[in-house]
């Protein structure tokens, strides 16, 4: 029972991680079909009013937070092949999965990141309020997780930050 808790309690985590990392990275990008992302997206684009020397960095931005049509399909085959192995096995398939996850979130908060730093700061205070992942991002992603209030940020801690100024 305490190992199939644990193997629950691993995929739930790992559901969790990427309902939040995308939820967090862009919203944007929770809408269904590529129309909806691509409208988003242009939505984003306009609102910032970027100079020619800042499309560069948008491009770049906007190829990193793209969804990975290779992750997806890696994903598809993990879930395809749960049933087939023994509980160790897909302790050790999770925990890939979630280390390789992991690495893309970390890829796509760094191009976020490269390409926030570019903006001036009325072009920042546009991206903050364009990218605000809605209330429901982590349930429509199927994690049940609630997101913190838009006024605290809750820190691995436990502890809580006031909100940024604007």
């Amino acid at each position: 029972m305490r190992r199939s808790r644990c193997l629950f309690l691993q995929v739930r985590a790992s559901m969790m991680l990427r309902s939040i990392a995308f939820s967090a990275l862009a919203g944007l990008l929770l809408a269904s079909g590529a129309q909806a992302q691509t409208t988003q997206l242009s939505s984003l684009h306009d609102a910032l009013h970027l100079t020619n020397a800042q499309e560069g960095g948008w491009r770049a931005y906007v190829a990193a937070i793209r969804p990975d049509a290779g992750a997806e399909a890696r994903h598809r085959e993990a879930a395809r092949l749960m049933a087939t192995l023994p509980t160790p096995r897909r302790v050790d398939l999770i925990n890939a999965e979630m280390e390789e996850d992991a690495a893309a979130v970390r890829h796509q908060g760094e191009a976020v990141k490269a390409f926030y730093v570019s903006l001036s700061p009325d072009q920042q205070r546009a991206f903050d309020r364009q990218t605000v992942p809605s209330s429901g991002a982590a349930k429509s992603q199927g994690s049940g997780a609630s997101q913190p209030s838009p006024n605290r940020l809750r820190q691995p801690s436990g502890d809580t930050l006031p909100p940024p100024q604007p």
